[in-house]
């Protein structure tokens, strides 16, 4: 008896512990340090939420560059992929017809190697970067679709490698850009 009710006492202690009062600490310093990402890193445009670095949206407009592919609609809710396998007949039609339509949407000349990002969707069908050859490529559209001419073309360019971010740590991941984050900049400068 004298152990069960030890461990009674020692399962209240660490289910008080490390269920109330860590968390607590841990978001008390998280509100404190990093207000903005502990909050989801949101971004507001006139007092209005227009979205979340950290969640990938669709753009479909010529306008703006396009995010990688999603299965799920970008909705971060049931955040998951396909699960189809790389010699799946449904997954090898999604990206030749993903592939088709990058091409023609961005009046590509050549079906040249397009960025896997802009074929597979992501692991977790929210993710809001895409590498800066994809967006490269999508430049003359985007130029194209807000009559930019030649040197406001270069500066959309520019701004391609002003947005790119670097591997973090300098080892880990690729280099990307954000695609909400790129389209907000865009806008401000037209």
């Amino acid at each position: 008896m004298k152990t069960v009710i030890l461990s009674l006492k020692f399962f209240l202690f660490f289910t008080i512990l490390l269920g109330v009062f860590y968390p607590l600490l841990i978001t008390g310093i998280a509100q404190s340090l990093f207000p903005s990402k502990a909050n989801g890193s949101l971004i507001y445009k006139n007092n209005r939420l227009i979205g979340s670095e950290l969640i990938g949206q669709s753009f479909d407009s010529v306008i703006y560059f396009s995010s990688r592919p999603s299965v799920i609609s970008y909705n971060p809710l049931p955040s998951g992929a396909s699960n189809y396998g790389l010699t799946n007949a449904v997954l090898k039609n999604q990206v030749t017809t993903r592939k088709e339509q990058f091409i023609a949407f961005n009046g590509l000349d050549t079906p040249s190697p397009l960025p896997s990002e802009m074929l597979f969707s992501s692991a977790s069908g929210v993710d809001p970067h895409i590498s800066p050859e994809a967006a490269l490529l999508q430049v003359k559209r985007i130029a194209s679709g807000r009559n930019l001419n030649d040197e406001q073309t270069k500066n959309l360019e520019q701004a391609v490698g002003v947005f790119t971010e670097a591997p973090q740590l300098w080892v880990l991941g690729e280099k990307r850009v954000n695609v909400l984050l790129l389209n907000l900049y865009i806008d401000s400068i037209q």
